[in-house]
């Protein structure tokens, strides 16, 4: 019987992962099933430019992973049992049960509305593809003189604010930010930041704090009303709630406890990737929720699956946070190195250098999706043996 390998989620950590897999294992010996809801990979990093209008062409998973070995079940993930090594999922086809030997967690996160009164109601998103969608239709639809308000001061209310304020020059657009905008980045970038909101337009209520959000407004704490017409809610992420309530031993906010590997320390044959990880970094803090932390963590977990699996020692792989990549509308960024304690360093590269050096980031990661097999090697590695889940957990 060929080891079962499913991995969930198709995003940034989990497409890389499946790919890599594949591109290392042999296919006599390993099943990779990749459980994904959608049946296109999805941008994450791109999404607000969709939601302006903009062409981010998407890649049907099936395509991605032709010819790969690779199977794809579109379906929504609904139950994991970790002792019974079983994941339910439910699709067009129906119900069913997915057993594996080893499994791999990259189902990511979305958006956390942290319990404020009408924001799941009232308030767009871009962290799916469907919810950036319903935001384009909704941009695309005011009329001039509109308001559009984002609540969160970091990278995806950022991002997306400078996106909305340069493809319609046309709107009134806003951002709140809790604290002060750009106030962890260095004095330079932070300069930087502020050029670019005057030069678009946008307008910043600092030290804002919204705590209710209605069709045409936002109410913060002090009672002031801020006029919206769109509500666009960036103000923080929030991991499925599955890995809670299978069992598996995870932080306060869901986040699956890994080792150094990104192996579950309650269940050895889980491995988790991305957003979804609580994984510790080389400078000894937790990674942030991040596309750099979904490439550090997936390629860490695919070497420790693929050593495990194969009978050599497992390496280690970087778990290191260089810096911040914000886009700031088409024509400018900012690139914001940070040392070893996360703090800004005081050299930062912005403008339009910096600008295409994201645009070069984004062109990367999207062509490394959609060929999960460049650079297969002539002679993939096969498994010690068929091995039972009990020797994986027990592999050094």
């Amino acid at each position: 019987m060929k080891h079962r390998i499913v991995v969930l989620g198709a995003g940034y950590a989990g497409a890389f992962a499946a790919g890599n897999l594949a591109r290392r294992l042999s296919p006599a010996d390993a099943e990779i099933t990749v459980v994904n809801a959608a049946p296109v990979f999805v941008e994450r990093m791109r999404l607000h430019q969709l939601a302006t209008g903009q062409d981010v062409a998407s890649r049907e998973l099936s395509d991605v992973f032709a010819g790969t070995g690779v199977r794809l079940r579109v379906a929504r993930v609904t139950g994991l049992d970790p002792e019974r090594r079983s994941v339910c999922v439910t699709g067009e086809d129906g119900d069913a049960e997915l057993a594996y030997d080893t499994l791999l967690y990259a189902l990511g996160s979305s958006v956390d509305h942290h319990g404020v009164p009408g924001a799941a109601e009232h308030a767009f998103d871009v962290t799916g593809r469907d919810s950036a969608l319903r935001l384009r239709e909704r941009l695309a639809g005011l009329d001039a003189g509109g308001s559009v308000l984002v609540v969160g001061e970091g990278l995806t209310g950022i991002e997306s604010v400078t996106e909305f304020a340069e493809s319609r020059p046309d709107l009134s657009v806003a951002l709140a930010a809790r604290g002060e905008l750009g106030a962890w980045l260095s004095p330079g970038a932070r300069r930087h930041l502020r050029r670019a909101f005057d030069r678009l337009g946008v307008t910043v209520h600092e030290h804002t704090r919204v705590e209710a959000v209605e069709p045409t407004r936002v109410i913060t704490a002090d009672g002031t009303s801020l006029p919206a017409d769109v509500t666009v809610w960036s103000a923080g992420f929030a991991v499925h709630p599955l890995a809670a309530a299978s069992g598996l031993e995870v932080t306060e906010t869901g986040r699956i406890v890994v080792d150094r590997t990104m192996r579950s320390v309650s269940h050895p044959d889980v491995y988790a990737a991305g957003d979804s990880a609580h994984a510790i970094g080389d400078n000894g803090r937790p990674l942030p929720m991040s596309c750099a932390s979904a490439g550090v963590t997936n390629m860490q977990a695919t070497a420790a699956i693929v050593a495990r699996l194969t009978g050599r020692e497992v390496p280690t792989t970087g778990l290191k946070y260089y810096g911040n990549h914000i886009s700031l509308g088409r024509r400018d960024a900012i690139f914001q190195m940070v040392d070893g304690d996360v703090r800004s360093k005081s050299w930062y590269l912005g403008g339009r250098t910096a600008a295409r050096l994201k645009a070069g980031v984004l062109k990367g990661a999207g062509w490394g999706i959609a060929h999960p097999t460049f650079g297969v090697p002539k002679r993939r590695r096969r498994l010690t043996a068929v091995l039972a889940p009990s020797d994986v957990g027990s592999a050094a």
